[in-house]
């Protein structure tokens, strides 16, 4: 039998909570007078949006695709307002999937408060990146393959296209179809659903790939695998020990020496980048030279990624690349375009022509520079939650293992593919949550109240349990 919803009175308390993540939303819109705009990122994904086509480089058309449904209304604000309102959709995610899986609702609630109200999360979806879109897709197909105890053919297809949709917005989430095909096959599920949930995710993926192969010759997502997984491999590779062929020796380090992996790509002293033509057109020489590096230093390599990626559990946040710093918080000032760039003009006339810097607006800028989030939240405690599932996912793999694991793999696999990014953590704090919930033991009063995740049986007339 279907579980059985909870009464409207009994959601209460995350209606307070959402009504109030809402509140800072419209609060953020009235502090700062237009969307965040980073160079090269949001300005490639308009200009896709505007000339549909696959990029060659980093980004797969998926974002794209997005702003390109919104393009009609020619505003970056409308934008990132329907971005806050996918922001609250993936808090409501949360708490609906924990409410079906038993949790109070003040368990729920808190569940999804850091997805709701971490500044980080309502930065990015105040900017014109794909992270936003990322997450809310990850999250809606976790929902839609723990909504059941059985996993249903349906679900299973809606559960493979939503994380295709998640890859072609970041290529790094591809193998998430592969984690929730096998989490299926250990969970003994038809194997039809397994089967749907594989199918519908390859065909946008191979159709995609077939698409970037006409305009680009190669069969693939992206032209930047080979590229960033060299650069992965600058923090540590020895050519002496590698001994690459004659055509890969021209990428060995050169010296050149740069606090972070993702430094590599864009240094023009990088060996790399001393070779003739653009970067990325020496792609499948870079990927063959990072294979050979990471087989001839394993232990090398996976040191490098275990260091960085513990930098998403410091106290305080690290600055990584040392260029950046990091912050938790809102901030004020003025962010203005960058001059002298042809694609800065050529998007604000064919996408939205009041295309602007951003600047803080007062007085709703104090209030937002005031506001007090915990910012110790994005490191030691995300640790101890990722600890929780763990032990949740060894106890109670049907409930903990999936999201669990979702959020191991967005942690650890943009480090392994390139470098660390306290962005790229953001997207494994909701799953990590949710696994992290589920892990917590039922309590031997049973169910809450209005909100159970099955059907009891109803008692006879004679006290006894109805089979």
């Amino acid at each position: 039998m279907a579980p059985t919803l909870a009464a409207p009175r009994d959601h209460r308390l995350f209606g307070c909570v959402l009504a109030l993540a809402a509140a800072l939303r419209v609060l953020v819109m009235l502090g700062y007078d237009t969307a965040r705009l980073y160079w090269y990122d949001s300005f490639t994904y308009l200009d896709t949006a505007v000339h549909v086509r696959p990029q060659g480089a980093f980004h797969p058309a998926g974002y794209s695709w997005f702003l390109w449904a919104l393009r009609p209304f020619g505003s970056v604000e409308l934008v990132v307002g329907v971005q806050h309102a996918m922001g609250l959709a993936v808090g409501v995610m949360i708490y609906l999937l924990l409410r079906r899986r038993s949790l109070p609702a003040w368990g729920a609630a808190l569940t999804a408060a850091p997805v709701l109200f971490d500044p980080a999360f309502v930065r990015l979806e105040h900017a014109v990146l794909s992270d936003t879109q990322v997450i809310f897709l990850v999250v809606a197909a976790l929902l839609v393959l723990m909504w059941r105890g059985e996993v249903s053919t349906r679900a299973a297809a809606v559960a493979g296209a939503l994380l295709a949709l998640a890859g072609l917005t970041r290529t790094a989430t591809v193998p998430l179809l592969g984690l929730a095909a096998l989490y299926l096959l250990l969970r003994r599920t038809s194997w039809r659903a397994a089967v749907a949930l594989v199918v519908a995710g390859a065909l946008p993926l191979a159709a995609y790939a077939g698409w970037y192969a006409q305009h680009h010759g190669r069969f693939a997502l992206s032209g930047s695998d080979g590229v960033a997984l060299w650069a992965r491999t600058m923090t540590f590779a020895d050519c002496s020990i590698i001994r690459p062929p004659v055509d890969q020796a021209a990428l060995c380090p050169n010296g050149t020496v740069l606090d972070a992996a993702s430094e590599y790509v864009w240094d023009p002293r990088a060996s790399l980048n001393r070779l003739p033509g653009d970067r990325f057109t020496h792609n499948d020489l870079a990927r063959a030279f990072a294979l050979r590096a990471i087989a001839a230093q394993p232990l090398d390599y996976l040191r490098a990624v275990v260091r960085d990626t513990s930098l998403a559990f410091t106290w305080e946040p690290v600055a990584h690349p040392k260029r950046m710093s990091p912050t938790t918080a809102f901030q004020r000032g003025s962010w203005p375009l960058p001059s002298g760039r042809p694609l800065v003009d050529q998007v604000r006339k064919e996408y939205d022509p009041d295309i602007r810097g951003m600047r803080s607006v007062e007085p709703f800028a104090s209030i937002l520079a005031a506001y007090p989030y915990p910012w110790f939240l994005h490191g030691t405690l995300f640790g101890v939650l990722l600890l929780a599932g763990g032990a949740g996912a060894a106890l109670r793999p049907r409930r903990a293992l999936l999201p669990w694991s979702f959020a191991v793999f967005l942690l650890v696999a943009p480090v392994a593919a390139l470098d660390f990014d306290h962005r790229y953590v953001l997207p494994a704090i909701p799953v990590a949550c949710v696994a992290a919930a589920l892990a917590v033991p039922r309590p031997a009063g049973g169910y809450p109240r209005g909100y159970d995740h099955v059907a009891r049986p109803k008692a006879s007339a004679n006290g006894s349990r109805a089979s």
